[in-house]
This record gives structure tokens, C-alpha cells and sequence, in this order.
């Protein structure tokens, strides 16, 4: 018979850096969901009520659900373009963002050792795989996996590896021994992250407005950014690492040499002006195979104009023109041709 133990030792001999096994709840956590909803923290996600019920019993999703198999990847390496170690006209990308696609990486992972599960077992069994793209709350099943505990952050903070990891589900008809022990809430008086948001998208401990959030304001916000907003952004153009970066467990986490987390060139570091004068063309082909493919080129720049409005000096006001150009028809796009006008406008204080 297929063993826990056995799992947790195949996964991490495939490259997973942890691995647990959880039962199918309920979890209270799971719950919580439905008054963040209500609050309207979610913004335009609106597929997030969509599949609110399954993200609450992971048999509404899979009927046959006896455990899910939760894994850990840590994608963090020693390349930390942090707002503070990047020049003044550098952009800065979530570090999660750099490298290959971990949608596609870790999936083909995980059904690897789904694959090794069923030449293993004798008899057959229902198995699916989900990478942060299905109606499952991976950081509550990690945590009653023994992996980490969701922190003051929203974020899993494993206690060996830190924050910076990508998890993975893999929910099975079996019935697997779960972890003993659930992770332990270890962030203590600690409120670094909720006092270091720009924007106080932390509006309590473990609770995140999404709406406020310079990830989602980058990435999920298909149209105008709000203006107020707009100067906390800084230079970030993907993502937002802030609340990971000052949580004291990270200053120890975990490290990977793994190449397909290191950044591309073109991000070592994001030079602001430098990608805003690419063509489209150039763009798609940069983030192609990257977790950006999801903010797409036209939302990219929209980015690009706030970060060089926020960075850069009088002088580059020229550089940020609105002019209709063959190579870059996503400047004429008008939400990118506003945040062009609100970007010239700072550059030159006249806003």
C-alpha cells in the first residue's frame, strides 16, 4: 500500500522542498472566505465567488476527495532586486515573476508524482493536480499539512524555508495518514508587514484588501488605477514583494540555485526606460513563458508609465510620449495614454 511517508520522500527526491499530506477539512480558515467576499476585498476577481462553494469544501470540487498531497517549492534566490538594492530608475518585478512559468513547472511536478503514485498503488484512484489556477485555498491545506502557517501577512510562512515558496495541490481519492500537526501561528506581537504596505492593503492581521493591493493593482486591475494610489506604487510594475520582504522569517529563508527561478535579462535589473521604449513586440516575446503573460503587454506598460512618473526626473517626460507608433500601438491604448498623462504631468509637477 501507497504510505505518506512514501509520497513525502518521492515528492522531494522530484525537486518539491516540502511536502505534506492534509485531510479534506473542514477547517475554519476554509470559511473565511465568504466575509472577505462580502467586505469586497476581492475587487474585480469576480470568479472568486464564482467558485466560493468549492473553495469551501474541496469535495464540491472533487466528490472523491479523501486527502490532498500539499507541496513546497522554494523559488527564492540570491539575485533580491528589493526597492532598496536597485538603482533609482530600475523597475522592480515580484521575484515570483522573474524566471519560467512555476504554473507550468510545478504542474508538471506534481503529475509526475501523481503518475509514480498510480504505478505505485495497486489499485486504481481518483488524483488532480492544481497550481494556484483551481477553486482549492492551497496555504489553509498547507498549513494543516504541517508545511507553515498562513501569517499576519496573508502569505504561508514556512518556519524552515520562509515565505517565498510556490505551493501545489494534489487531491486524491486515497486515504493517506495526514500530518500530525498542523502549522503553528508563529508571528507573535510581530506587525512589520501590516505597517510596511504603501498602500495599508493589510487591514488587519491575516487579512488582505485585495483592492488596495499593488499586486492586484498591477496585475488583476484591468483598467484605470486609482489615482490616489498611483504614487504608492513606486516603481514595482509586477506584483509587490513588501510584506514578504520585511517578515523577520524571511531573513533566513530558504535559497534556491534552481536556474528556471533566476531572473531573465532583461530583469537583472528592470531597467524602467529601457523596457517603456521596447515595442510590443519585444515585450510579448520578454515575458513570454513567465507568470507576466497574465497582466499582458498593454497592462505592462500602463505600469511602466506610473513607475517612471514615480522615479524618474523632468528629462524623461519626453521619453513618456503618447504618440501613435506602429511598434507600440499599445501606448495609443487609453487607459495606458491616461497613466501616460498623469506620469508626464508628476514628471513635470504639474499634478
Amino acid at each position: 500500500m501507497l504510505t505518506s511517508a512514501a509520497v513525502r520522500e518521492h515528492a522531494l527526491a522530484l525537486g518539491f522542498d516540502r511536502c505534506g499530506v492534509a485531510p479534506v477539512g473542514p477547517f475554519p480558515e476554509l470559511a473565511f472566505l465568504e466575509s472577505w467576499l462580502r467586505r469586497g476585498h476581492a475587487g474585480t476577481m469576480t470568479y472568486l465567488a464564482r467558485s466560493a462553494k468549492k473553495r469551501r469544501e474541496v469535495r464540491a470540487a472533487e466528490p472523491t476527495a479523501q486527502s490532498v498531497v500539499v507541496t513546497a517549492t522554494v523559488y527564492n534566490t540570491d539575485k533580491p532586486h528589493t526597492a532598496e538594492r536597485s538603482g533609482p530608475l530600475d523597475a522592480i518585478v515580484s521575484r515570483y515573476a522573474w524566471g519560467d512559468d512555476y504554473h507550468v513547472l510545478v504542474r508538471q511536478r506534481l503529475d509526475a508524482l501523481a503518475d509514480w503514485m498510480r504505478i505505485t498503488h495497486p489499485e486504481p484512484f481518483d488524483a488532480r493536480c492544481y497550481v494556484d489556477t483551481g477553486p482549492i485555498q492551497e496555504r489553509v491545506y498547507a498549513q494543516y499539512a504541517g508545511i507553515g502557517w498562513i501569517g499576519k501577512n496573508a502569505c504561508l510562512i514556512s518556519p524552515e524555508l520562509g515565505s517565498w515558496v510556490f505551493l501545489g495541490c494534489l487531491i486524491t481519492s486515497l486515504p493517506l495518514e495526514p500530518d500530525t500537526t498542523p502549522g503553528i501561528d508563529q508571528c507573535g506581537e510581530c506587525t512589520a508587514c501590516l505597517s510596511a504596505c504603501p498602500t495599508g492593503a493589510l487591514v488587519a492581521p491575516h487579512e488582505l484588501d485585495a483592492t488596495r493591493c499593488l499586486s492586484y493593482l498591477t496585475i488583476e486591475q484591468g483598467k484605470s488605477i486609482p489615482e490616489a494610489l498611483r504614487p504608492a506604487m513606486g516603481r514595482f510594475i509586477y506584483g509587490c514583494d513588501i510584506c514578504q520582504d520585511v517578515c523577520p522569517w524571511n531573513r533566513r529563508a530558504a535559497v534556491s540555485d534552481a536556474p528556471e527561478w533566476l531572473p531573465r535579462a532583461a530583469f537583472d535589473p528592470a531597467d524602467a526606460l529601457a523596457l517603456w521604449r521596447m515595442s510590443d513586440a519585444q515585450l510579448t516575446s520578454l515575458i513570454e513563458g513567465t507568470p507576466m503573460t497574465r497582466a499582458g503587454v498593454a497592462r505592462l506598460r500602463r505600469n511602466l508609465a506610473v513607475a517612471l512618473g514615480n522615479a524618474g526626473r523632468p528629462v524623461h517626460a519626453d521619453d513618456l510620449d503618447g504618440e501613435t507608433d506602429p511598434a507600440r500601438p499599445s501606448v495609443a491604448d487609453p487607459v495606458v495614454a491616461e497613466h501616460v498623462a498623469w506620469a508626464r504631468a508628476r514628471l513635470m509637477g504639474t499634478n
